[in-house]
């Protein structure tokens, strides 16, 4: 093909998302972005998670193809290949048997390819993808100011390296050289050596890649985007919040077609409180309470004094029986979702004045987008940086104080429903909750406005096709 031919054919990018759906949720927002961009885009996963991502997005209007391969053998029902049960040693194991699938889709359509966009959960995929000549784009899935955090700790700072504090939990260090100060007790950061290894990874992979894209914008962290682009010296494209530039389907079924039966009901019920009158409680698809937490939270909501609607998932409904106060919720104050919730449609309903969240960044950029201010409780993972970044940065949360990095219940100290009623009171009651209110509306009308034609987030997805074909000239 003449080189004058080849640049009028559109770009051909393929996407690697991971396996779990807050990794294949935005993934595929992505994937739509550019394909609305007129790119071609083409997503290589397995079953499971292929029907995921038929509930996120339109595949035909603009074309998106998806390649299925088998999932892994390693002993997962396809129950729980997407890691609702929580098994994640053998999702990561089934994640590394995926090279060869990844490695032979390369072989066979390399020539054809302008880019890859793989998750850091695989960065195997860098060598792979080098193989073959084709350039990589990195996704984790979290924000700059996060990203920031934890590359600072990574090459500055082991807190047990510190022997002056005899080993508390409760000593606080200060991330360095970084724009705002930022400080973290020790309980909260990631410690085990197998993790702390599987990050080192995944960032020197990501360093080297062609680039990485954020699912964020410049206007929500503008200091944090310098930092990463000019002092750390990465190249980075924020294209977010990708849920709204992708136009994807109807949100009520995003990311399932399985809705809870208590999510029929949900929003003919919010539409029945007064506008900003009602906490929305929600932890993820991944989080979990010990039997001691739950009744505290039940509790706190019912201290609150406010409307609330909770979602709780399968394993913690199981055992309401067990740990649900008697007589709660009260029919005209709570309502409480089973399983999988609509939960952006939920954060845009008008009644919804605060988000109880644990600050997975999905969550906190959907609270974002939607101009809704947040009561924080982060478990593991970057949720802490994230609380950092609501409550401190931007001034739109308040932290019910949680103090104990850990994916599992037993790591956890019980935070008492004083605490939590306390904290959804100050948010929706108080002087200081009028102020971060007012931020937080600010916020939702800056995330639309960058995804718009002429707003940050499309220019910089702009700038990355104009690189790439530039590049397939050279």
């Amino acid at each position: 093909m003449a080189p004058a031919e080849d640049d009028q054919q559109p770009l051909h990018m393929l996407f690697f998302p991971y396996l779990i759906p807050g990794h294949l949720i935005p993934m595929a927002d992505i994937a739509a972005l550019f394909a609305a961009r007129s790119a071609r885009c083409t997503i290589l996963t397995t079953p499971v998670q292929a029907s995921i991502i038929r509930s996120i997005v339109n595949l035909r209007s603009p074309p998106i193809d998806i390649v299925v391969v088998p999932f892994p053998e390693v002993g997962l029902s396809p129950g729980a290949q997407s890691g609702s049960r929580g098994d994640h040693g053998k999702l990561q194991q089934a994640a590394r048997l995926l090279r060869e699938p990844f490695r032979q889709f390369l072989a066979d359509h390399h020539a054809g390819l302008d880019a890859v966009v793989s998750d850091s959960f695989f960065p195997w995929s860098l060598d792979v993808a080098a193989e073959y000549g084709v350039p990589r784009l990195a996704f984790l899935g979290t924000s700059m100011f996060a990203r920031c955090c934890a590359e600072s700790l990574l090459r500055n700072h082991n807190p047990d390296d510190d022997d002056d504090d005899g080993g508390d939990p409760n000593a606080v260090f200060s991330v360095p050289g970084l724009p705002h100060r930022v400080e973290l007790r020790r309980s909260q950061m990631m410690r085990r050596p197998d993790q702390l290894a599987f990050v080192k990874g995944i960032y020197a992979a990501d360093q080297k890649s062609y680039g990485e894209l954020v699912n964020s914008f410049h206007e929500l962290e503008p200091d944090y985007v310098e930092h990463y682009r000019t002092t750390l010296r990465r190249r980075a494209w924020l294209i977010g919040p990708v849920a709204l530039a992708s136009g994807s389907k109807d949100e009520a079924s995003r990311g399932t077609d399985a809705l809870s039966r208590d999510a029929d009901g949900c929003i003919p019920w919010l539409d029945a409180k007064p506008a900003g009158s009602v906490v929305f409680v929600a932890f993820g698809t991944l989080s979990s309470f010990s039997p001691e937490q739950l009744p505290e939270l039940a509790r706190g909501l019912d201290l609150s004094g406010k409307n609330f609607v909770w979602v709780i998932p399968d394993a913690d409904a199981a055992s309401s029986a067990i740990w649900m106060p008697e007589g709660f919720p009260r029919a005209t104050r709570g309502y409480i979702i089973r399983g999988w919730a609509p939960q952006v449609l939920i954060l845009n309903h008008p009644a919804v004045g605060c988000f109880l969240t644990h600050c997975g960044w999905n969550s906190t950029l959907e609270a974002a987008s939607a101009g809704v201010p947040m009561v924080t409780w982060p478990r593991h993972a970057d949720q802490f940086f994230n609380e950092k970044l609501v409550v401190d940065v931007l001034e739109v949360g308040v932290s019910v104080g949680a103090k104990d990095y850990g994916s599992s219940t037993e790591t956890h100290r019980v935070i008492g429903a004083e605490m939590i009623g306390d904290a959804v009171r100050l948010l929706m009651e108080e002087v200081e909750g009028d102020a971060m209110r007012r931020r937080a509306s600010d916020l939702g009308l800056k995330a639309r406005s960058a995804v718009e034609k002429g707003g940050s987030s499309y220019g910089d997805a702009g700038q990355l096709l104009d690189e790439l074909m530039a590049r397939r000239s050279r």
